[in-house]
C-alpha cells in the first residue's frame, strides 16, 4: 500500500521528527533539485536499535560496538530515513541543506548537498529493500515533487551515481525499475 505524505514549509506531516544539527541553509537561491537515495545500517548488516538516528543526532556511543568508534566523530545527516518497516523519521528540513552526499557531482554541478534531498534507507548494497520501504518512497517522492517544483522523476539517483568510485549505495540490491513503477505519472 502506497503512503501519502504531505509536506508544509519543509517538513513531512506524517514522518517522525527527529531533528539533526547537521545541516545548515542551502546557498541563496538554491533549492531541492535532486533526491539522492543512499542505504545505511548501523552496525553494518544489522537494523534497528536507533543507532543511525544517534549518528545523524551526534549521539552515537562508540562504546557500544567497535564500529563506532570509527564513525561516531563523524557530522552527517539525511533529510529522511527509511526503516525496514516503512517508518519514516526526518532529521532536516527540506528547505535546508542535510550533510548526506559528501563530495558529489550531478550533471556537471558540484556539492550536491546545496540542491538536493537525501533519503537513507535502511539497508545495504546487497540486501533486498522492504515492500514497506518502497511503499514509502512510492508516497514520499510524489509528495516531494508537489512540493518543490524543481524535482521530477528524472531527478532521483543514487548516491553512487554522484559519487562514483567513492560510494556503492543503495547498491544493486535497489529495484530502481520497481520504483519507477510506482511513480509512473506521479512526477513530471
Amino acid at each position: 500500500m502506497i503512503m501519502a505524505y504531505t509536506v508544509t514549509r519543509g517538513r513531512v506531516a506524517e514522518a517522525v521528527w527527529c531533528p539533526s544539527p547537521n545541516c545548515n541553509e542551502r546557498p541563496a537561491g538554491a533549492s531541492p533539485e535532486l533526491i539522492v537515495l543512499h542505504n545505511i545500517s548501523l552496525p553494518p548488516g544489522e537494523f534497528g536499535g536507533g543507532h543511525v538516528q544517534a549518528l545523524f543526532c551526534n549521539r552515537l556511543d562508540p562504546a557500544v560496538h567497535p564500529f563506532f568508534e570509527e564513525v561516531a566523530g563523524l557530522c552527517v545527516s539525511a533529510h529522511f530515513l527509511v526503516d525496514r518497516r516503512g517508518r519514516l523519521t526526518q532529521f532536516v528540513s527540506c528547505d535546508r541543506r542535510a550533510w548526506h552526499a559528501g563530495i558529489s557531482t550531478w550533471c556537471g554541478r558540484d556539492n550536491c548537498n546545496d540542491f538536493s534531498i537525501g533519503i537513507e534507507l535502511e539497508g545495504t548494497d546487497h540486501t533486498p529493500y522492504s515492500d514497506a520501504q518502497y511503499a514509502v518512497l512510492g508516497g514520499l517522492v510524489p509528495a516531494l515533487c508537489s512540493a518543490y517544483a524543481t524535482l521530477g522523476a528524472a531527478r532521483i539517483t543514487g548516491h553512487s551515481d554522484i559519487a562514483p568510485g567513492r560510494k556503492t549505495d543503495p547498491g544493486p540490491a535497489f529495484d530502481w525499475e520497481r520504483l519507477s513503477a510506482l511513480l509512473a505519472g506521479a512526477c513530471a
